[in-house]
């Protein structure tokens, strides 16, 4: 038996009183069983990191100079330069790092102000 049939048969519900033995039960319960636990993973995994995903996208779009901001790393500093895929942050003094936009996660220049 294949595991295909297994879980047909599992999910099947059992037959009804009228109906004759050597019928086999239907796999529409099993398929929208299915169907539903796709559509809850859809609900609330896929589609709420797709949404933070693309809202770290447009921060690292919008990155511009003055900018204060926080690596994955947990280093504080702030924006000198940006360029297309990396960006040189001023740390301490005259101390800068220059880093990947993958690497900053967080703009803290709103709260420090507060």
């Amino acid at each position: 038996m294949t595991l295909l049939n297994f879980l047909l048969l599992m999910g099947a519900p059992a037959a009804p009183a009228g109906q004759a033995a050597g019928e086999q039960p239907s796999a529409w319960p099993t398929i929208i069983m299915f169907a539903a636990i796709i559509l809850v993973m859809w609900l609330f995994m896929i589609r709420p990191q797709k949404k933070q995903q693309k809202e770290m996208q447009e921060f690292r779009n919008a990155l511009k100079k003055g900018d204060k901001v926080v690596t994955v790393g947990g280093i504080y500093g702030e924006i000198v330069d940006v360029s297309e895929k990396t960006v040189l942050i001023k740390v301490d003094g005259d101390v800068k790092l220059r880093v990947d936009k993958q690497g900053l996660v967080r703009d803290y220049s709103d709260a420090e102000q507060k």
